[in-house]
């Protein structure tokens, strides 16, 4: 049988998005385990093999798959749909995190009286700074004051550059460049290029540079691969020579870059794989976004509560709850807002696909 193409396989009635985006929250949940608690993120064994963290590559893979969604998502609804349907699934559950973590969590774990923690301007800073600019490494008056980290909502960094590929590709629309294919992988090479030019420049590559150069180019390969859906096909030979590649280019300035570019394709590949096209794989409910917002102040909360257990020992009871509170995040919050999306759109249903934050 040939190997299908991406718009093949897309046109299956089940794919394994859902289930992947999940496996990634978790799996960002797992790498902070050992963050969370020594307060140093190269104390997880894949940092120490790959120079990235569990999470990093979990976040590479969601921002890979963004890209396809997103772009997927603009062309089929165009400009005013795509506008109100990334905001209505980003913004309520950011919301009801940051209130409930600020108003709910912070006085209940605070070494402070609650009347001096409501009073603490610290406080108002934190929402406001959380909920109009992305701020994770904001901290809460009294809150967590032993922890290595100190802030209580340390994963909504990754939702500033959300938001801007975002707004990205909505300008791309505009100018007309998603019915140009070419456009984003010229982004995605030109991004690659900057990446390598900018560690051969520096080998000690700023954590920031290389962020910014390395989500939104992972993103618009994404992009490309759901604008190219008709020619790239599902081969398994391009992820292999790509994971031989980054085994030979480890060490040199080329390894980075050909290590995002292969979880990129490797991402959209594991998306469509047959063996994830499952209906049982395909729940209604989707726990990644509330897993991913609620996985890291459930695991501060354990360390601080219990500061002597070890990472391995306070993962499972973080697992357990988050998942709880990840299925009260989609049953209160976001399905009742993917309802509203679907009747300010005029339509009866929406796809549980839509993309959240990383």
């Amino acid at each position: 049988m040939r190997t299908p193409t991406i718009a093949t396989a897309l046109g299956r009635p089940h794919n394994g998005f859902s289930i992947v985006r999940l496996a990634l929250a978790v799996a960002v949940v797992v790498s902070h385990a050992y963050s969370v608690t020594t307060g140093d993120a190269a104390a997880e064994p894949l940092a120490r093999i790959t120079g990235f963290t569990l999470g990093e590559h979990a976040v590479n893979a969601f921002f890979a798959i963004s890209g396809f969604l997103v772009t997927m998502s603009l062309e089929r609804r165009g400009a005013r749909d795509y506008a109100l349907a990334r905001t209505l699934r980003i913004l309520p559950g950011l919301v009801a995190a940051t209130l409930l973590v600020a108003l709910v969590l912070g006085p209940a774990l605070s070494v402070l009286p609650l009347a001096e923690y409501l009073r603490e301007a610290e406080l108002w800073r934190f929402i406001r700074g959380t909920l109009t600019t992305f701020k994770s490494n904001a901290a809460l008056p009294g809150l967590f004051p032993h922890n290595p980290y100190r802030a209580p909502l340390g994963t909504v960094w990754t939702l500033k550059y959300e938001v801007l590929c975002y707004l990205g590709v909505l300008a791309a629309g505009a100018a007309g460049l998603l019915r140009r294919r070419w456009s984003a992988l010229l982004l995605t090479g030109g991004l690659a290029v900057a990446l390598v030019a900018a560690e051969t420049v520096n080998p000690d590559l700023p954590k920031g540079l290389e962020t910014s150069l390395r989500l939104p180019m992972i993103f618009s390969g994404g992009a490309a691969l759901y604008l190219w859906r008709e020619r790239v096909r599902l081969w398994l030979w391009p992820l292999l020579g790509l994971a031989l590649l980054c085994a030979l280019a480890q060490g040199s300035v080329l390894y980075r870059t050909l290590l995002f570019l292969g979880e990129t394709y490797g991402a959209l590949w594991l998306c469509l794989a047959p063996f994830l096209a499952r209906p049982f794989l395909d729940p209604p409910a989707d726990l990644s976004y509330g897993t991913y917002l609620y996985g890291w102040p459930i695991q501060q909360s354990l360390h601080a509560l219990w500061p002597g257990a070890s990472a391995s020992l306070l993962l499972g009871p973080a697992l357990a709850l988050t998942a709880i509170a990840a299925a009260a995040s989609w049953y209160a919050i976001e399905a009742p807002a993917l309802r509203l999306k679907a009747r300010a759109l005029g339509r009866r249903t929406l796809n549980t696909i839509e993309p959240a934050g990383p």
